[in-house]
């Protein structure tokens, strides 16, 4: 299928996981694709590599310089800190807040101004920014951000670009792996994770990938200002362990 032909897209933290799982599924698409991350392209990258901090306004607004007109931005790069309130550093808060946070303004902010008419921006949030995770304190209020960014992008700047969200579960990343570390017995809190979802799996890049296409693509070109959770299930579910019935 080619349903991003001619659709020239910049999705950031295209190394791995989620991101580089959209990557691919907008190759596949026809899209001509542009990723970005720190440090130098990763082995076997399928497109053009950009090493940026998106944290650090000044080299996206030079990015957007170099990189041009877009159809399609989409929002991926973040981190990951486990740990509570009170556990929380400084060094913490700059790194989640700013990658998370900031990066997704920095990136709009730049982008925006030279995305091509009918452009679509698709941020990852997160079940975490609607819902909380234990011991992830900075994690779950920097999703909540990127929500509300969302909505008022979509407000402030349609009919020109349409801004959504998704809102992914517990898919199978290194992100995913680090949470059951927290637990006492990873085993069995992966168990019982996989019990509570419905689908009776854990998501897969390409899960997410599938979602951002149909956002990306004049296919959902009424949808704008939304949050997509994509999570199987998990989140529809009483706190009731299904595995017990």
């Amino acid at each position: 299928m080619t349903r991003l032909a001619g659709k020239r897209a910049l999705v950031t933290g295209g190394r791995q996981g989620i991101g580089r799982g959209i990557v691919e599924a907008f190759i596949a698409e026809g899209a001509e694709v542009i990723t970005c991350g720190r440090g130098a392209a990763p082995d076997g990258l399928p497109c053009a590599w950009h090493s940026l901090d998106v944290s650090d306004p000044l080299a996206v607004k030079a990015a957007a310089l170099a990189i041009g007109a877009l159809d399609i931005l989409v929002n991926n790069a973040g981190v990951q800190v486990e740990k509570t309130v009170t556990e929380s550093t400084d060094a913490d808060w700059d790194l989640v807040i700013g990658a998370n946070c900031k990066g997704v303004f920095n990136c709009c902010r730049a982008f925006i101004p030279q995305m091509n008419q009918g452009g679509s921006i698709v941020n990852i949030g997160s079940i975490s920014g609607q819902v909380a995770d234990p011991s992830m304190a900075l994690y779950n209020a920097s999703k909540a951000f990127v929500h509300g960014l969302t909505r008022s992008i979509a407000v402030d700047h349609g009919p020109a670009i349409r801004c959504n969200a998704i809102c992914p579960g517990w898919i199978n990343t290194g992100m995913l792996e680090a949470g059951f570390d927290l637990a006492t017995d990873p085993d069995a809190a992966r168990a019982d994770a996989i019990a509570r979802h419905p689908v009776r799996r854990f998501g897969q890049p390409r899960d997410i990938a599938a979602m951002a296409v149909w956002l990306a693509s004049d296919e959902a070109g009424f949808a704008s200002g939304q949050l997509f959770t994509v999570d199987g299930g998990m989140t529809a579910a009483s706190p009731l362990n299904p595995g017990v019935f």
